[in-house]
């Protein structure tokens, strides 16, 4: 019996063994697991963090809408009480009207403010095209002269975009005289918005869109509007993301694309904001780690080939031992990629805590430290509000209106202040001029007046006859001398007979002394660190002391304390004269 020629080849065929066949079938398939579960798992951690920050941003939108509307919300109130509006809306002459409003806008940060008469006309605007109107039925108009109080109202204009006015009721002596609107101006808001990746929404209490990024959705619900058109610039950018293998977390679609939707309720008027967010980067972060898993199993595949296809005893031996170095290399290899991506997860979540942490902390001292450096001018405005209410009872009009020009300049002050707390971080010099010293102790004295009035404080005050020139801020200058009288005042709290000192002393540097006669100080290490006080929770934060050692340091002086022998503090500010700033700019 003969046999076929190609018997031999079909004998070997058999005789090979089927291992290297399955572990080539098994080792894909623990491949494709592994991509799988790693993809799955890296897609719920990334879009998580897409989440976080998302609703992070719209807490911070919605804290800016509500400091916007709050702010602009106490100036009706303000404006009504202003004596030279009172006076044109009673004797109907309004030639200065318009000045006068044009004088607050800027300041105010509003749109537009307008003054109505009792028929609803306008005659004084910051727009002077709209002069002469008449709103009798406007709801603004005719809600405000019937009610006691500031009211909110919100229209839509015929360009689309709608408008937010607070207005209050003007009145003298139980008379209605007209009505003041303040224009918020949310315009602002919108555009801070659209410069993010994020599509944002308000709606009222209704539903209806009233502020967007996108202009065209305003006036239509929320279903409407995305359906109407969708968010241009950056939001479409980031909506065109590669089909993902597992299915990321859909809240809403815009063109038909999925996003993140996120709402959050505004407490004002039944508000909410809603902001859209594309998973721009979630699909880029795993796909640069599944690409490294994917080399990492080519690599190992290839390797199993290279094996499979020697056929030599000794070069097997040999490949054998360069493949088992080559596994112990790429353990380790693996075992570093693995430890180097397990620190920069850890990076990566601690840079993102110290950023949030860190735009907390100094959100938190700065609007401390408004809250501390505003109550100094706010009891004196209480104590001047209610000396002119008992003038007005009088019938005392000059001396009533000479308290209102000082609460009116006390506002200026206000403001002053916080464009100089603005200005603390800045450190620059560029507003330093030269200034009599003993003019910003007197300014500080007066600003201090009411207080010191009130508890019969005595003021043992030791100024040089010729001027003490030094360069710098006055206000600042100012601010420091306020807070050390202001301890002062607070020091000789429990004091039967209160006295406080100021000596000013011009010698080769100038020198500041304010002394009381309190119990003195009991920490002098962390005197001068922020957040450090002594007094009661509500009566202060102790940033006052650490805000004024920065402002002498600044200056070119130093700010120190010590306890006097007799009893009480001592505080001394030292800053160098107008002579020695010249000499060293030689």
């Amino acid at each position: 019996m003969t046999r076929s020629p190609d018997a031999p080849k079909r004998d070997r065929r058999r005789s090979r063994p089927l291992w290297p066949r399955l572990s080539l079938v098994l080792f894909c398939l623990v491949a494709l697991a592994v991509v799988w579960a790693t993809n799955v798992w890296l897609t719920q951690r990334f879009t998580e963090s897409t989440r976080n920050r998302a609703e992070v941003r719209l807490t911070l939108y919605v804290g800016n809408l509500m400091a916007e509307l709050q702010r602009n919300s106490i100036v009706p109130q303000l404006l009504a009480r202003d004596a030279e509006l009172i006076g044109a809306l009673s004797s109907n002459d309004y030639s200065r009207s318009t000045a006068r409003l044009l004088s607050f806008v800027d300041e105010i940060g509003a749109a537009s403010l307008m003054l109505y008469d009792r028929e609803g006309r306008i005659v004084a605007a910051t727009d002077r095209e709209r002069l002469g109107e008449t709103h009798r039925r406007a709801p603004y108009f005719s809600e405000a002269i019937g009610s006691n109080a500031t009211v909110f109202t919100s229209f839509r204009r015929e360009g689309g975009a709608y408008a937010f006015l607070y207005s209050r009721r003007i009145e003298s002596q139980g008379n209605t005289l007209g009505v003041i609107s303040v224009e918020v101006d949310l315009a602002k808001l919108e555009r801070s918005w659209a410069g993010t990746t994020d599509a944002v929404i308000v709606t009222d209490a209704e539903g209806e869109v009233i502020l967007s990024t996108e202009p065209r959705w305003r006036g239509f619900p929320e279903a409407d509007a995305l359906r109407r058109q969708s968010a241009p610039g950056a939001i479409e950018r980031a909506l065109r993301v590669t089909q993902d293998w597992a299915a990321l977390p859909i809240d809403a679609y815009l063109s038909g694309e999925a996003v993140l939707r996120r709402e959050m309720r505004v407490p004002f008027q039944g508000w909410t904001m809603i902001g859209y967010t594309a998973y721009s980067s979630v699909r880029e972060k795993v796909n640069g780690v599944l690409a490294l898993e994917i080399m990492g199993f080519a690599i190992l595949l290839a390797g199993a080939f290279w094996l499979s296809s020697r056929k030599s005893a000794m070069r097997l031996v040999l490949v054998r031992r360069e493949s088992d170095q080559l596994r112990q290399l790429n353990m380790r290899l693996q075992r570093e990629i693995a430890q180097r991506q397990k620190v920069e997860r850890n990076l990566e979540s601690a840079e993102q805590t110290i950023a949030q942490s860190s735009k907390l902390a100094v959100l938190g001292e700065m609007s401390a430290a408004v809250s501390h450096e505003l109550n100094q001018p706010l009891a004196a405005m209480k104590t001047y509000l209610a000396g002119a209410r008992l003038l007005l009872q009088r019938r005392r009009h000059d001396e009533a209106l000479s308290s209102f020009q000082r609460i009116d300049d006390l506002i200026d002050r206000m403001g002053a202040i916080t464009r100089q707390l603005k200005s603390y971080a800045r450190k620059g010099q560029e507003a330093y001029a030269p200034l009599d010293v003993r003019s910003a102790v007197s300014s500080a004295l007066a600003m201090m007046e009411p207080q010191l009035k009130t508890r019969s404080v005595g003021i043992e005050r030791s100024l040089p006859p010729e001027p003490v020139m030094i360069l710098g801020d006055r206000l600042r200058l100012e601010q420091v001398i306020i807070n050390l009288l202001r301890n002062a005042l607070d020091a000789t709290k429990e004091q039967a007979d209160p006295v406080i000192g100021i000596e000013l002393t011009a010698g080769e540097r100038m020198v500041l002394t304010i002394r009381d006669n309190g119990p003195g100080i009991e920490d002098l290490d962390a005197l001068f660190e922020p957040f450090y006080t002594t007094k009661q929770p509500g009566d202060g934060v102790g940033l006052g002391l650490a805000i004024s050692s920065g402002i002498v340091t600044d200056l070119g002086g130093r700010l120190t304390a010590r306890n006097a022998r007799a009893g009480g503090a001592i505080f001394e500010v030292e800053l160098p004269l107008i002579e020695q700033h010249a000499a060293a700019a030689e």
